[in-house]
């Protein structure tokens, strides 16, 4: 059956290589990015299967412009694939004094997942990207209280986003699945290139995971939990994400910086 996908950050790395994968299995992409040429580029190769969105994914309200936009064209999205992420940024802090791995990493697919309900069906998924580079989060740095160097907030950030996702499954027992993926570490992405200064790792690693988490029967049943592909099974995340405390003080401040 042909499905709707939302991926963000599709222009680049796994986002695109997943977006080309899906699209090539008949399905109709939904591809985010910031650059408008780089959009342009990936609908010629990709043509009818793909529309596009535009947003910087750093700026909340256009993260929430772009879901209303969604919205009105859209009546169903069937699965959106929260991918977008940084790690290294020549400006990791924000004019507000928010961390931007923060932003992009947490609070953006939080708020886009939400506002994108109504049109995501209850047996539909959201798919956020994780990491196996979790950290317990400092509410301080969550909060731009605190600067941190680039690995504590991207691995933080993707902790944030694990227990939001956890926390989600558990208000929406109904559906969607929502469920967190670490598509392989050190894959073979600008990210990584910038941040690691290595090649990387296959990305039809992280495609083959991200596919099967968007469509897969495996995944059917996956709300709330993690999966690690780097052992190739559902898994634990860090510990703090069962300490029902902490993940009350890192939901209170995603919801405070996603209200309307």
């Amino acid at each position: 059956m042909t499905k709707t996908i939302l991926i963000t950050g599709a222009t680049d790395g796994l986002g695109r290589a997943t977006a080309l994968a899906l699209a090539n299995q008949g399905h109709k992409i939904i591809a985010h990015g910031r650059n408008a040429q780089k959009l342009d580029e990936l609908k010629a190769e990709i043509g009818a299967n793909l529309s596009t969105v535009q947003a910087d994914m750093s700026d909340l309200a256009q993260v929430a412009q772009m879901s209303r936009d969604l919205t009105k064209v859209h009546d169903r999205i069937d699965v959106v694939i929260n991918n977008a992420g940084v790690f290294k940024t020549s400006q990791p802090r924000l004019g507000d004094g928010m961390d931007v791995r923060f932003i992009v990493n947490t609070f953006a697919p939080a708020l886009l997942s939400t506002l994108l309900l109504p049109i995501v069906p209850k047996d539909g998924r959201l798919v956020h990207l994780s990491s196996a580079a979790q950290a317990p989060v400092d509410v301080d740095a969550m909060k731009g209280k605190r600067q941190l160097q680039d690995m504590e907030a991207y691995a933080q950030s993707k902790l944030a986003l694990t227990m939001w996702s956890q926390d989600f499954a558990s208000k929406h027992p109904d559906g969607p699945v929502s469920v967190a993926i670490n598509p392989g570490s050190l894959l073979a992405t600008k990210m990584v290139r910038e941040g690691f200064g290595t090649s990387g790792n296959d990305l039809n690693i992280g495609v083959d995971i991200l596919t099967r988490a968007a469509l897969s029967e495996g995944f059917k049943s996956a709300s709330g939990r993690y999966f690690d592909n780097d052992s190739g099974q559902f898994a634990s995340p860090h510990a703090d994400a069962a300490n029902a405390a902490k993940v009350a003080s890192v939901i209170a401040i995603i919801e405070a910086q996603t209200a309307d």
